[in-house]
């Protein structure tokens, strides 16, 4: 096995944005493919980390980039100037994830009707999003996602299948929002389930989340049941 990487430029809206690739050099033709969707502070090595490890499982994956090449969060004052204008215009947030989705599907080792989306925290909406626009995915995965609902989201189809591996505890994501969520899920007609760790904070798959008081850390437990249900759902929504 040799897992290769390479950045794919592309443009949308007059922007440049450019992707993570990766893949399995010494396997043939089209495969499943999972697109990984950043956290608030932008596509980084934590993302492509991920893809990496996907492409090694088997798939094909994209890190996508949703705020524009070379645009990343240095703190968190930069991180949320960056994702603000995204989470209050919520369809130009969607059209830049359909043109990140639109390039992985042009990828030549890439199988177009076979298309996950991941994404961690701010990237948990993301493919939330992407569900409830009912873009060209099988399946969708929000890793400590934020569960907020665009305005326009109200009793519309959902066609995906949708898991949700959350922190119990988190307070980005509490206990009322995932039972907003739930409803809205089964409104929708999704096939939806939601994985949910108790005694557990946002962002338990990062190692460098280490700030309990401020609601993020790292817990090893969590991380490795949640890669295990992923895996799980991956095999069996892209099979």
């Amino acid at each position: 096995m040799a897992i290769q990487t390479r950045l794919i430029e592309y443009t949308h809206d007059n922007q440049v944005f450019d992707a993570y690739f990766a893949w399995d050099d010494t396997a043939s033709g089209p495969r499943a493919g999972v697109a990984v969707a950043h956290t608030w502070a932008g596509r980084g090595e934590f993302e492509q980390n991920k893809a990496r490890e996907l492409a090694a499982m088997g798939y094909v994956a994209m890190a996508l980039d949703v705020y524009g090449q070379g645009l990343r969060g240095g703190n968190a004052e930069q991180s949320q100037a960056l994702m603000t204008p995204l989470l209050t215009d919520r369809k130009r947030l969607q059209a830049r994830l359909l043109a990140a989705l639109e390039c992985f599907a042009e990828q030549n080792e890439a199988d177009a009707g076979r298309l996950c989306a991941i994404g961690y925290c701010f990237g948990g909406l993301c493919v939330l999003d992407l569900a409830r626009i009912r873009a060209p995915v099988r399946s969708v995965v929000s890793v400590h996602g934020l569960f907020t609902a665009p305005p326009d989201s109200a009793v519309r189809s959902i066609d995906a299948s949708v898991l949700c591996l959350h922190g119990y505890d988190d307070p980005m994501a509490t206990p009322e929002a995932m039972l907003a969520f739930a409803a809205e899920m089964s409104s929708a007609g999704a096939d939806w389930q939601v994985h949910a760790y108790g005694n557990t904070l946002h962002a338990f798959t990062n190692p460098a989340a280490d700030n309990a008081a401020g609601g993020t850390l790292y817990s090893p437990v969590a991380d490795r049941r949640s890669w295990q249900a992923l895996g799980n759902f991956l095999e069996e929504t892209l099979s």
